[in-house]
């Protein structure tokens, strides 16, 4: 069996010969991700343990569905290759009552549906269910698509010539801007080690939060990612004074800042600024400003109020513009490419780390594709392109005597 290092080093070395012919220009890095379907079954999910105490409770809390209610799932698997801390819930009490309430909207719908009493539907979740057969596997779920066992696939293409500079598994619960430093961490490395200078940071509005354009800036990137709707300035008409940290009303009264803290809906980092009764009291736009029930003017802002606005000026910028047009033509279709001719439809082994081993397999097919078309422009015969295909596969697998092998 090899480990995953070995299937990066041989990405890595094909990286390099697309870098050594041109195609990798390295400034400006395009990032996408997408799930992966994974080898593994929604109908052979089974309640996480212990398992007396989460019926008691899930039957407490919620309709439980047919399947739920059996002694076994609808597809038994034949062997369960989940640990300990896999099979136990991990839910705190306002997540179980999260679910409880997003199962009874979900009931109703799926109840409006024709034949929805024919379906054996059910509500399931990350929190309550696993996979015995890869627990690696999580439910995830597009607009629009069933809810299917995934894993997360993060890809990076270099914009010149669309060649991919870095793919990795990740698990399929957690949200693109939770992995950003992470995968700008390890392409940074990789890019410098081939003698690129990363400088432009491209990607959609899923990867965007305060954290990551700090950490951005602090890595020496520039992000042309355009905000979510988390993101809070001040209210229209205040003025910032950033030297004190306080805004100025248009009457020029001051609402000074009172306290950090992280809103708990979407966990995201605020900045609470708060006048006193005595300052709004005999202000003559009060009602206009406060409404008819508040006492004292008092708003959030996001805590990584500059960082939004530099990425903000960007995003909205010429170039910016041309940023977005370029991830579009960039990226988006790489993926496709992965999945509907690369093998990425489907993983077809268990486990996160064989997942990862399938990635880079796919991401070096694509870019071998991709240099071998390169390079043939410059080749005069077919005698002389396939002396170049063959000595293109000694390269590739230079590092091992043998041929690689997924497991």
């Amino acid at each position: 069996m090899y480990p995953e290092t070995v299937f990066e080093e041989v990405f890595t070395k094909v990286l390099a010969m697309c870098a050594e012919k041109g195609m990798v220009s390295g400034h400006t890095q395009a990032i996408d991700s997408a799930p992966i379907k994974a080898n593994a079954s929604m109908d052979s999910l089974e309640l996480k343990v212990p398992r007396e105490d989460l019926e008691t409770h899930l039957r407490s809390i919620r309709h439980i569905s047919s399947m739920d209610k059996e002694d076994s799932p609808i597809r038994k698997a034949k062997t369960n290759k989940s640990t300990k801390e896999q099979k136990g819930i991990t839910a705190s009490d306002g997540e179980l009552q999260a679910i409880k309430s997003r199962n009874k909207k979900w009931s109703k719908d799926q109840d409006q549906r024709p034949g929805a009493g024919n379906k054996g539907s059910k509500y399931t979740s990350n929190k309550t269910h696993y996979s015995p057969t890869d627990p690696d596997a999580r439910i995830s779920v597009k607009p629009g698509k069933a809810r299917k066992l995934n894993y997360m696939g993060q890809l990076s293409v270099d914009t010149a010539h669309h060649v991919i500079t870095d793919i990795h598994a990740y698990h399929a619960d957690k949200k693109d801007n939770q992995y950003l430093q992470d995968i700008a961490k390890r392409l940074k490395t990789r890019l410098h080690g081939q003698g690129f200078i990363w400088l432009n940071c491209v990607a959609d509005t899923g990867y965007s939060s305060g954290e990551n354009y700090a950490f951005l800036e602090q890595v020496g990137l520039q992000s042309f990612i355009p905000p979510h709707g988390t993101y809070k300035g001040g209210p229209e008409g205040f003025i910032y004074n950033e030297e004190q940290d306080h805004y100025m009303c248009p009457q020029e009264k001051v609402i000074p800042f009172k306290k950090v803290f992280y809103e708990t809906k979407n966990n995201t980092k605020k900045k609470e600024y708060r006048a006193s009764k005595q300052v709004c009291m005999d202000c003559p736009i009060r009602l206009q400003c406060l409404g008819r029930t508040a006492q004292e003017k008092k708003f959030t802002v996001t805590f990584y109020r500059e960082e939004y606005e530099r990425n903000n000026v960007r995003v909205n910028s010429p170039r910016g513009r041309y940023m977005k047009s370029k991830r579009q033509s960039t990226v988006e279709p790489v993926f496709g490419t992965l999945t509907q001719y690369m093998g990425l439809r489907k993983i077809n082994t268990i486990g996160l780390k064989q997942a990862n081993k399938v990635m880079h397999m796919a991401a070096m097919a694509y870019n071998l594709r991709k240099y071998l078309k390169f390079i043939s422009k410059t080749v005069k015969s077919d005698a002389k392109l396939l002396h170049h295909f063959l000595n293109t596969l000694k390269a590739v697998f230079s590092l091992e005597k043998r041929p690689l092998e997924l497991a």
